[in-house]
C-alpha cells in the first residue's frame, strides 16, 4: 500500500503545481472580467434614454427652459419690422390723450423715401407680433376698426385699424408671428397702425410709451 501511495505522489505534485500555475496567471485583480462593459452591449440605448437597469436608475434628456433663454412676454421690437417705418403721432399727444386711456403711437411706411407716411406704401403691410401671447380679435370695433390684443400675464399690446387678419380669436403666437396688414379701418383719416403697450403692476393695467418697448427698433427714429 505504501508503494502505491509512492506512486501516486507525483501526480499529487504535478495537479498542485498546474493549479498554482492557474491561479498566477488569472490572478485575484482580473476577476471582475465577466463584468467589464463591452462597447457592442451599448448597441441600441438611445441617445437620450438610458436602458433601464433593474434597481437602477434612468433617465431623459431635457432641452433647456427658461435660464439663459429670451423674456419673450415682453414686448420687444418694430411690430412693422421695417427699416423705412415712420411715427405720425406720437404718445399722448392729439387723439391719444390722455395716455393712461388712449396712449398709442402711430406708424406708417415710407414707401417713397422721403421721410414721411406713404399711403401706397404702407396699405396691406404687415404686422407682427411683439412678444408671446393669446390673441383677440375684435373686428369693426369703435374707434379702433379691425383690432388685435396680444395679451399674457404681464403684457398686452394693441394692434389697431388693420386692414384684415392674420390670427384668430384665442390663437397662441410667438413674437414676431404675422398677425394681420395696416389698413385704415375705424377712425382712421389714412393707413396706418395705432400700437399700444400695456403693463399689469400692482393687479392693474397701466398704459406704456411704446418706444420704451424698441417700437422704432432698426429705423434710426
Amino acid at each position: 500500500m505504501g508503494n502505491g501511495v509512492s506512486a501516486r505522489l507525483p501526480f499529487c505534485l504535478l495537479g498542485v503545481v498546474g493549479l498554482g500555475y492557474l491561479w498566477l496567471q488569472l490572478g485575484p485583480g482580473d476577476a471582475p472580467r465577466v463584468s467589464r462593459w463591452s462597447i457592442s452591449g451599448a448597441e441600441g440605448v438611445s441617445a437620450a434614454v438610458a436602458a433601464p437597469v433593474p434597481g437602477g436608475l434612468s433617465g431623459v434628456a431635457q432641452a433647456q427652459q427658461g435660464r439663459g433663454l429670451p423674456h419673450d412676454k415682453r414686448p420687444q421690437g418694430n411690430p412693422l419690422q421695417a427699416p423705412n417705418t415712420v411715427m405720425t403721432q406720437g404718445y399722448g399727444v392729439g387723439s391719444h390723450a390722455p395716455a393712461a386711456t388712449w396712449g398709442a403711437i402711430d406708424l406708417a411706411i415710407d414707401g417713397n423715401g422721403d421721410g414721411y407716411a406713404d399711403p401706397d406704401g404702407s396699405w396691406d403691410h404687415p404686422i407682427y407680433a411683439t412678444h408671446d401671447g393669446t390673441v383677440r380679435v375684435t373686428p369693426n370695433s369703435h374707434p379702433a376698426g379691425n383690432h388685435v390684443w396680444v395679451a399674457n400675464d404681464e403684457y398686452r399690446t394693441g394692434y389697431a385699424h388693420l386692414a384684415s387678419f392674420a390670427v384668430s380669436d384665442g390663437q397662441e403666437v410667438r413674437r414676431g408671428d404675422l398677425i394681420g396688414y395696416i389698413g385704415s379701418t375705424g377712425m382712421s383719416s389714412g393707413p396706418h397702425l395705432d400700437y399700444q403697450v400695456w403693463e399689469m403692476q400692482g393687479g392693474a393695467w397701466v398704459n406704456v410709451d411704446p418706444l420704451g418697448y424698441g417700437a422704432l427698433d432698426g429705423t434710426g427714429g
